[in-house]
């Protein structure tokens, strides 16, 4: 038996939301005793790291209300009931910097914060793109940028870019 494994005994749905569920579990610990887990519910995301023919890198910049600040980051997007990650990096990449691709790799799959949520990523890399249109949501505002790599690396090391899923996918593409 593996003495760090949690046993769930019961589940209670707290909140359901548009983006997010919260649910409070109890679970039996290793030791016999019961602890509260609190758990945020996501249905994924993917995040994709567009790099252009030069080898420049496009990011968007948008306000984050949970950061309560602007954030320069990697295009992402969440997935949709029952979408596949790669049709949805697809589908972002356009959405948010009106661009398709010919390559997609996928980089990574991660937790985003394991100790309160089952969120994961899918961090895909981008190449091979091609300039199309861009298609917003209607709540959704951003800014496009495009950065050489040293100008990334530099604005990592800096703390202007402070974004996990960024960094990251940045890191995994070498950057």
């Amino acid at each position: 038996m593996n003495t760090l494994l949690e046993h769930k005994i019961r589940s209670e749905q707290l909140y359901n939301g548009k983006i997010i569920n919260v649910r409070r579990d109890t679970v039996l610990l290793p030791n016999g005793k019961e602890a509260v887990r609190e758990v945020v519910e996501h249905p994924g995301a993917v995040a994709i790291v567009p790099v252009l023919e030069d080898g420049s890198i496009v990011m968007v910049s948008q306000y984050r209300h949970a950061a309560g600040k602007i954030l320069l980051e990697i295009p992402a997007g969440k997935l949709d009931k029952g979408e596949k990650p790669e049709s949805c990096a697809a589908r972002e990449l356009e959405e948010e910097i009106g661009y398709q691709c010919q390559r997609l790799h996928k980089l990574a799959s991660v937790y985003t914060t394991p100790g309160f949520s089952d969120e994961i990523i899918h961090i895909y890399l981008a190449e091979a793109l091609t300039p199309t249109e861009q298609h917003l949501d209607e709540d959704e505002f951003l800014q496009i940028a495009t950065f050489t790599k040293a100008q990334v690396r530099r604005l990592i090391a800096d703390g202007s870019i402070c974004d996990n899923k960024t960094i990251t996918g940045l890191l995994l593409a070498g950057v």
